[in-house]
């Protein structure tokens, strides 16, 4: 009998612990507490979201910051913007698609992961060597006054 009680308190205790663990996971983030903090950031002032749309259209470059035939990462945004030929802009994620790693460098005309060594053409994110095999995805910009956001 012995047994069998220290058993029962064992599988009790593990149990409760098991209980506890699950109720706090199910309520970390919560739709009801995530939907209570999100009125107060948008109730106090009806300016604050005009506001943030503005900051959204930052430009991520000028257009002279992007050298013809070459390109420039932005690290930050995991963006890549490429200038193939004179006055022609694309943009690509900067995310290698081998293994995830983010492209590093824009020279001679590819955009260069250092994790593996593949390329992709500035043109058009195409492989231009591996071992990836998938090109980069384009990415949407605007151009305009000189300057080159996120469409």
């Amino acid at each position: 009998m012995t047994e069998t009680t220290r058993r029962a308190v064992v599988l009790g205790a593990g149990g409760a612990g098991l209980a506890v663990v699950m109720t706090a996971c199910a309520s970390y983030g919560s739709p009801t507490t995530q939907a209570s903090e999100a009125p107060p950031a948008d109730e106090p002032s009806s300016e604050a979201p005009k506001k943030k749309k503005s900051t959204g259209a930052k430009a991520l470059a000028d257009t002279g910051d992007i050298p013809s035939g070459g390109g420039k990462v932005f690290e930050s945004q995991k963006i890549v913007v490429t200038q193939p030929t004179e006055g022609e802009f694309k943009a690509f994620t900067a995310v290698c698609t081998h293994q995830g790693c983010t492209v590093d460098e824009v020279a001679d005309g590819t955009i260069n992961c250092p994790c593996h060594g593949s390329k992709f053409k500035i043109s058009d994110g195409s492989v231009a060597g591996g071992p990836a095999s998938e090109p980069l995805a384009e990415k949407k910009i605007k151009v305009s006054d000189g300057k080159i956001t996120l469409a």
